[in-house]
């Protein structure tokens, strides 16, 4: 059983320009006290061909945590274009939401995240259609425009995965010492 369970996340400002900051509102509930700080991680997938490619953006410390419900707002820097390869920068690709305990991941949030042009005779340019010409693949401005990128992390449909790990050891009830110790004596 997990101490901690989300509740909601809520992306804001999306969709976005794709230099802007993620946002993120996260609540969620903790059933137990903890004695540690749970570390959160935004991670950006830049290429599906390597995870050489990934981005940390941000990573924040959260606690002491109160039992009970609890809400904070991650921001975290846009990615790097520079270290994501071209031919990955417009289309679709993935950010994770990790949050540990201890150096033990126990929730990962996936959203797909859709990067477009805000122009339409540019977003034209990239669709899947089968009625791409060459000509318009020479059109595409190379190297691609950051300032007129858009992102829409699709926040409808969440991929979470749940990991079981071990949380605190409990603390021995004086009773339970008591009982040690006079077994220890008998």
């Amino acid at each position: 059983m997990s101490i901690i369970n989300i509740t909601d996340i809520v992306v804001l400002e999306n969709p976005a320009k794709f230099t802007d900051p993620y946002r993120f509102k996260i609540t969620f509930e903790c059933i137990a006290p903890l004695q540690d700080d749970i570390e959160w991680r935004l991670i950006y997938v830049g290429s599906a061909e390597s995870t050489d490619k990934d981005q940390e953006l941000d990573t924040c410390m959260v606690g002491p945590v109160p039992v009970g419900v609890n809400s904070f707002t991650f921001e975290a820097a846009a990615p790097d274009p520079a270290q994501i390869p071209t031919s990955e920068l417009i289309g679709v690709t993935v950010i994770l939401l990790t949050a540990s305990y201890k150096n033990k991941e126990f929730v990962r949030v996936g959203y797909y995240v859709n990067t477009e042009y805000d122009d339409p005779q540019l977003r034209a340019l990239y669709s899947d259609s089968e009625l791409i010409t060459e000509e318009m693949i020479k059109a595409r401005p190379d190297p691609p425009v950051i300032s007129k990128l858009i992102r829409n992390v699709l926040a409808e449909k969440p991929r979470v995965t749940r990991f079981k790990i071990t949380w605190d050891a409990p603390i021995e009830s004086e009773s339970a010492v008591a009982k040690q110790l006079h077994l220890k004596i008998n």
